[in-house]
C-alpha cells in the first residue's frame, strides 16, 4: 500500500532530523515523499525596498529556494534509501498553514512528519508555532520530531487518554497501522488527581478500545495517580522506555496540556520522544 508523506522543511537541523526519522520509520513501506518549503512571502512583500516590485522579489526568493531543496535533494540521495521511496520537492508562497493544507488535499496525504525544536513555554516555544499550527488547525495525521529524537524502531507506544472521547475508526486505524508497521505494544495510560471509579461514559470508550485492538494488538491499560499531566506522562515514558507517544487532538484540554505545556524541570518528553497526533 502506497503511503504519501507530507514533509515541511525550512532547511534547518530540525527539519533534517525529522526527514532522517522519516525515512526510517517507513523504510518498508512504499511511500511518496513531498518535501515542502513556504517561504515566508507575505514578510518579504512587507519588507521589501520600494524600488524591488512584487514580481522581483518573488524571483529572487524563488531561485533561492530552488537552489536550497536541489542541494537538500542531493543529500537524501546520499543516504541509504529504500528503491520503494520516491520524492518530490515543493515550493509554496502563501502562508504557511494553507500551503499544508493544499498539499494534504491535492496530494492525499497519510501523514505530515514534522521536525520541531524543544524550549519553554506554550506553542511559540515549546514544539514551534508553524508545528502548533498544523497539529490544531489540519485534519491529517501529524509525526512530530522534536530535535534530540533519535530514530529507534518504536516498540512501547504510550497512549494517554482521559477515556471520555468515543474513538472513531479512522483514529483506530491509524495506531494499529502504526503499531503493526512497528509489531509495538501500544500502552493505554489514565491519569487522574486520584483513584476513582470510571463514569459509564469511560467504562464503555475503555471496553470499546480493548475490543477493538483484541489479540491482535498487543496491549495493556495503565493508571497513573497525579495532579501534574506533564510529570505523570513523564514518569511513565521513563519507566516504560517509550519510543513514542499518540494523542487525538479533539481532547484539547488535556492534550494541550501534555504537548502545549511550559517546559518544567524534569520534563523532558517535549525533546526527546516524538509524538504521533490524531484528528477525526
Amino acid at each position: 500500500m502506497m503511503k504519501n508523506i507530507l514533509i515541511p522543511t525550512d532547511f534547518s537541523e530540525n527539519s533534517w532530523n525529522a526527514i532522517l526519522y522519516a525515512l526510517s520509520f517507513f523504510k518498508k513501506m512504499r511511500c511518496n515523499f513531498y518535501v515542502l518549503h513556504v517561504s515566508p512571502y507575505n514578510e518579504m512583500i512587507g519588507r521589501a525596498p520600494f524600488h524591488e516590485t512584487k514580481d522581483t522579489i518573488l524571483e529572487n526568493i524563488t531561485h533561492t529556494d530552488h537552489e536550497h531543496m536541489q542541494l537538500l535533494l542531493k543529500k537524501i540521495q546520499k543516504l541509504p534509501l529504500n528503491p520503494k521511496h520516491r520524492f518530490f520537492t515543493l515550493n509554496e508562497y502563501v502562508f504557511f498553514i494553507d500551503a499544508i493544507r493544499k498539499q494534504v488535499e491535492d496530494k492525499e496525504i497519510d501523514f505530515i512528519v514534522m521536525g520541531t525544536k524543544g524550549a519553554s513555554g506554550l506553542k511559540e516555544k515549546t514544539i514551534g508555532s508553524n508545528t502548533g499550527d498544523v497539529i490544531t488547525k489540519v485534519k491529517c495525521p501529524v509525526l512530530v520530531i522534536p530535535e534530540k529524537a533519535k530514530y529507534t524502531k518504536p516498540k512501547e507506544i504510550a497512549f494517554p487518554t482521559d477515556y471520555n472521547l468515543l474513538y472513531k475508526s479512522r483514529i483506530l486505524n491509524t495506531i494499529t497501522s502504526v503499531l503493526s508497521i512497528n509489531s509495538a505494544a501500544l500502552r493505554i495510560l489514565h491519569i487522574a488527581k486520584k483513584e476513582q471509579e470510571l463514569t459509564d461514559l469511560q467504562k464503555k470508550n475503555k471496553s470499546f478500545l480493548d475490543d477493538y485492538l483484541e489479540d491482535d494488538i498487543e496491549h495493556s491499560f495503565h493508571f497513573l495517580s497525579n495532579p501534574n499531566i506533564e510529570e505523570a506522562v513523564q514518569c511513565f515514558v521513563e519507566s516504560r522506555n517509550i519510543d513514542m507517544i499518540t494523542m487525538i487532538a479533539k481532547n484539547l484540554n488535556f492534550f494541550q496540556r501534555i504537548l502545549f505545556h511550559p517546559i518544567v524541570e524534569k520534563i523532558s518528553y517535549h525533546t526527546d520522544v516524538p509524538f504521533l497526533v490524531l484528528h477525526e
